[in-house]
């Protein structure tokens, strides 16, 4: 059963090109938008170094990982800014 989501975070909006695996350019990042509210990171050989909820709100994302920090992101101009990152999203 997935954990119930604290702060009542949900996905707030039906624009959803967020959804999927953005990249940073070395490709040590890949950070995945899930469709349910939920984001899964690996970096390197590492998955799911982090995971938690995410809310976005217009351009802008807001993170609850599952350890409890906060975090937040920005997309412009189809990139998406994480944390000094600078990430890209991947095509199928």
């Amino acid at each position: 059963m997935e954990r119930i989501n604290k702060l009542n975070w949900f996905l707030t909006t039906k624009n959803n090109e967020h959804i999927g695996v953005w990249v940073t350019k070395d490709g040590y990042i890949r950070h995945e938008f899930l469709p349910n509210g939920r984001y899964d990171e690996t970096r390197g050989d590492i998955k799911s170094a982090y995971t938690g909820y995410y809310n976005r709100l217009g351009n802008h994302v807001e993170y609850l990982d599952d350890t409890g920090f906060v975090a937040e992101g920005d997309f412009k101009d189809g990139v998406f800014y994480h944390a000094g990152m600078v990430l890209y999203k991947e095509s199928a």
